[in-house]
């Protein structure tokens, strides 16, 4: 009964994951680096500002959905960054696939499907925290510390973040987007949330792995740790209601496929951390239902 109330939420991001996993293991052409690229300078730039135009949620909420964010990242790396030495582990090849969670291709719609449009525009209050960790401290984690001028350029560079502090001007200025605009980002944002879930699922299955030692137990920290972490987090600020619940959700992701592609890069032991973006995205799926009924 539990999982029937549960299926409106949890099948459209199975089913449409599922599809890229089918169309990639059938070798069908599917071109990642160029879907990639729009949905991340068009379409989530888009979604976002017709997410912010549309909603009724006050920016004081999504601000304290992004601190719980940066609150729960930043204390989770601490904790980990620790063990890690402790364990003598690589800090740059296990650290930010821990740290980084996959909140755009999964965490967006579910969060849209579990608390409707204004879920949405709190999960991308917490998306836009992690982008900015990811092509900040995640790319200094992984380059071993390099980047400076380069790595600030890169962030500024990022449509997103441009679509986001747009939004949050309109929001904060009670300016409605004209018409015309109106309907434009929302029909360009949304392609964004479909593509995402189709290119992790082809992601998913064109990944190699040969290796799963240890995957299994960093999946483990990557959700379990994420949602104890945003827990006490939630605790601390006193957050309640969808607020809570969309950072409990977005801390309780699997680990995201740029992890993967950051790790291949630098060659950060790739195969590893492709193994454990496998290993906590199907873990994650067998959890997401246990998860969603204690959040709702």
């Amino acid at each position: 009964m539990i999982l029937l109330s549960l299926l409106p939420i949890l099948a459209p991001v199975f089913i449409a994951t599922a599809i890229g996993v089918i169309w990639a293991r059938r070798g069908a052409d599917y071109p990642s680096d160029f879907v990639g690229r729009l949905v991340m300078t068009v379409g989530t730039p888009c979604l976002i500002l017709a997410s912010l135009n549309n909603t009724e949620v006050a920016l004081a909420s999504i601000g304290r959905v992004a601190l719980a964010a940066a609150l729960v990242m930043g204390l989770l790396g601490l904790l980990m960054a620790l063990v890690l030495r402790l364990l003598g582990k690589s800090i740059a090849t296990y650290l930010p696939p821990v740290i980084l969670p996959n909140n755009g291709n999964m965490g967006l719609p579910v969060c849209l499907f579990a608390f409707g449009e204004e879920g949405l525009a709190l999960a991308l209050g917490y998306f836009l925290v992690m982008m900015l960790c990811t092509f900040t401290l995640g790319i200094a984690i992984v380059a071993g510390g390099a980047g400076g001028p380069r790595t600030l350029l890169s962030v500024l560079k990022q449509p997103v973040l441009w679509a986001m502090a747009f939004g949050l001007a309109l929001l904060f200025g009670d300016w409605p987007l004209p018409e015309w605009a109106a309907n434009t980002v929302e029909l360009l944002g949304g392609f964004a949330i479909p593509l995402m879930m189709i290119t992790l699922g082809v992601s998913l299955g064109r990944l190699k792995v040969k290796r799963w030692r240890s995957s299994v137990v960093f999946s483990a920290v990557r959700i379990g740790g994420g949602l104890a972490v945003a827990w006490c987090v939630c605790s601390l600020l006193g957050l309640e209601g969808r607020e809570r619940g969309v950072v409990l959700l977005q801390s309780a992701m699997p680990v995201a496929v740029f992890s993967y592609l950051l790790a291949l890069r630098y060659e950060r032991d790739p195969q590893e951390v492709a193994a454990i973006v496998v290993v906590s995205t199907a873990m994650a799926f067998v959890c997401l239902p246990m998860i969603l009924w204690w959040v709702l």
